[in-house]
């Protein structure tokens, strides 16, 4: 079993740094314990075990591909069963290996509790289920690339997950075998998520509120995320007491002070963005000047529970803008906008031609990327089937990932990269 606790206590505390010591978030499937009566399974999203008189308290279950191997990891702690199954959200690297966890002990198949929001996810993730492969792809496509889906096989969302037997809204305590619990609903990643208070443990089981990395409050593909919300939710679980917290990313950490300092930054990086974008709004500021004149403070995003390298603060300025302004980004021009191809094309014939786009866009990459990638996406959309212009484009775009920090960016870049590769293959 690793010292995770110690772990944590060396990085926070500045005796090692987090290279020193290889990734945070381990896809190892190995279970540690923190208490005689309490352990941590570490997974993609790790599962958290508590046990009690009647049977397991689990804190999520993991996604549909390391489900059983948690499983097997907590049996080879104890074969006491599971009795409750608690969804920090319905995300499905928390929720898609749930069917593992139901069939674990014929007979036995645990209480599933969970916001009473996780149902309607869990439904849009069935609409959308094309969407979400597409996009789970774009993200998230070089842990498939390693052998390791994220999503379902066939279904985003798969099949064996079952809906929330016991829901709540606001709040809920309950008991189990001994163990009281106080479940807290509050907005932030998702419109679902539950943090829990555990009195006996002085501990919290944060789900995804913390991740060891800048508040995923951005994601350009997914659906609203709530940052002024969040922040709240952080300061109140700071505001508790803890000497244990428990995320579902990233390692356990414990100390009053270290809890209370990781949670209160946090809280401090999604305020400050919220404060600045909503005064530039105020202002009448667009989008497009808000994003190139909101910052955060540099020595904040240096601390390694806080650094973009999955979301970003640009990102998150754009969710507060799309959370209390609409879509619509200032530009009157793409109110009703021409087809990008249109554009693209009369923007070619004005350069001279489409591979004099891509020309520029390839000599700007040296010192501008952000500028680059315009007028690569142009030229490719002017002429799409000219493989010479791809070629330009793959190398853009690649330039552009290899600078950027968060896998969100690096993974949309990364793809638009690899697609105009594809297309210079063949005759």
């Amino acid at each position: 079993m690793a010292d995770l606790l110690s772990m944590s206590a060396d990085i926070i505390d500045g005796r090692v740094t987090p290279e020193a010591l290889g990734p945070l978030n381990r896809i190892n499937h190995q279970l540690s314990e923190l208490a005689t009566d309490l352990a941590v399974v570490e997974a993609f999203s790790h599962c958290i075990v508590f046990k009690t008189d009647e049977g397991l308290v689990t804190f999520d279950t993991s996604n549909e591909h390391g489900g059983k191997k948690c499983v097997s990891a907590i049996q080879s702690w104890t074969h006491d069963p599971f009795h409750t199954v608690v969804f920090t959200h319905g995300h499905i690297d928390h929720v898609g290996g749930c069917g593992a966890f139901c069939d674990a002990y014929e007979g036995r198949k645990p209480i599933i509790v969970g916001h009473e929001n996780v149902a309607a996810r869990f439904d849009r993730y069935r609409m959308t289920n094309g969407y979400n492969h597409v996009i789970n792809e774009r993200q998230f496509g070089q842990f498939k690339r390693r052998g390791y889906d994220l999503a379902g096989a066939s279904q985003f969302l798969p099949i064996a997950t079952p809906k929330p037997d016991v829901t709540y809204s606001a709040g809920m305590t309950m008991s189990v075998g001994g163990l009281d619990i106080e479940l807290n609903h509050a907005k932030g990643e998702t419109d679902d998520h539950t943090w829990a208070w555990i009195p006996k443990h002085k501990a919290i089981c944060a789900g995804d509120f913390f991740i060891w990395a800048f508040p995923n409050a951005g994601n350009p593909q997914k659906a609203q995320r709530y940052p002024k919300e969040w922040a709240a939710a952080l300061r109140d679980m700071a505001s508790r007491d803890a000497e244990l917290f428990l995320p579902a990313h990233g390692l356990p950490i414990s100390g009053r002070n270290r809890i209370q300092s990781v949670l209160n930054e946090a809280a401090e990086v999604l305020e400050t963005l919220v404060e600045q974008t909503i005064n530039l709004m105020n202002q009448g500021a667009s989008l497009n000047d808000i994003i190139h004149s909101v910052k955060v403070r540099a020595e904040l995003l240096e601390k390694p529970y806080l650094a973009p390298t999955y979301d970003e603060p640009e990102f998150v300025v754009r969710n507060i803008w799309r959370l209390y302004g609409g879509w619509y980004e200032g530009n009157p021009a793409q109110l009703k906008p021409a087809r990008d191809r249109a554009v693209a094309e009369e923007l070619a014939h004005l350069a001279g031609g489409a591979v004099k786009l891509a020309k520029r866009a390839e000599a700007l990459a040296e010192s501008d990327t952000r500028l680059a990638c315009h007028l690569a996406e142009f030229a490719v959309q002017a002429e799409p089937d000219n493989k010479a212009i791809h070629a330009l484009r793959a190398e853009v775009y690649q330039r552009r990932r290899e600078g950027e920090t968060s896998l969100m960016a690096k993974g949309i870049f990364g793809y638009a990269a690899n697609q105009s590769k594809k297309q210079t293959e063949g005759d």
